[in-house]
């Protein structure tokens, strides 16, 4: 067997990172009923919130803003598009939102058939993620799948984000294996595959919506159930 550890991406990877989004920030728009804020729909509010979201993530990754400026200012300035300056809505959004996202249970297809077989080949199972440890490790415990993995490793705990090699290093060494050893499984090419490949470690491409594939990766599946085929 070439590969003895395995180590995954959590968001978008095995936690259905957009659908548990979208029903937390409904249910918060529905709370504190937002169409009487002049908010025309849900639609409206969360496709200016994704906008915001993403722009602000790409600027954490690259260190040019801190946790608590991307957790604050993405509905700060999603509520700005729509003429509402309201520091406190933004604060209790923000706070609400942590609060309830990790409680979603929502998981892709596949995940825990895919686990539980790796675990009964004998696979030592990790996580590698650029997510804040506390929120991480609520939405493994909620969706029933904490006890699948032997090491957790954040960014916050590796002091380093993905595609860095810093915390592909950090994780090599908790899980004390060699990348040669080891395979990283993710969705975003740019963060897990090329971030994998700059340590020397295989990697596979999570690519469910069949993006075009800019780099090449050791192996690409649509689906996780095709990683029993791969290992």
């Amino acid at each position: 067997m070439k590969y003895k550890h395995i180590f995954f991406d959590l968001d978008h990877t095995l936690w259905d990172f957009e659908t548990n989004s979208k029903l937390t920030l409904k249910e918060l728009y529905d709370t504190h009923q937002l169409t009487e804020r002049n908010i025309p729909s849900f639609e409206a509010f969360y496709q200016h919130y994704t906008e915001h979201n993403d722009r602000l993530w790409d600027r954490f990754r690259k260190g040019f803003i801190n946790r608590n400026e991307l957790r604050t200012k993405r509905f700060w300035l999603t509520f700005l598009d729509f003429k509402i300056a309201d520091e406190k809505l933004s604060k209790t959004f923000s706070d609400a939102f942590l609060q309830i996202l990790p409680t979603k249970t929502a998981l892709f297809d596949g995940t825990t058939d895919v686990l539980t077989y790796l675990r009964n080949k004998n696979y030592d199972i990790h996580l590698i993620t650029n997510g804040f440890e506390e929120t991480q490790l609520l939405k493994l415990r909620n969706a029933g799948i904490k006890d699948y993995f032997t090491h957790l490793v954040t960014s916050e705990t590796a002091g380093s984000l993905k595609p860095h090699r810093e915390i592909f290093d950090y994780a090599i060494a908790k899980a004390n294996t060699t990348a040669g050893e080891s395979i990283m499984i993710g969705d975003a090419i740019d963060i897990d595959v090329l971030g994998a490949r700059n340590v020397g470690m295989d990697q596979v491409y999570f690519n469910p919506t069949q993006l075009p594939q800019v780099q090449l990766s050791t192996y690409t599946i649509r689906e996780l159930n095709e990683l029993m085929g791969i290992l």
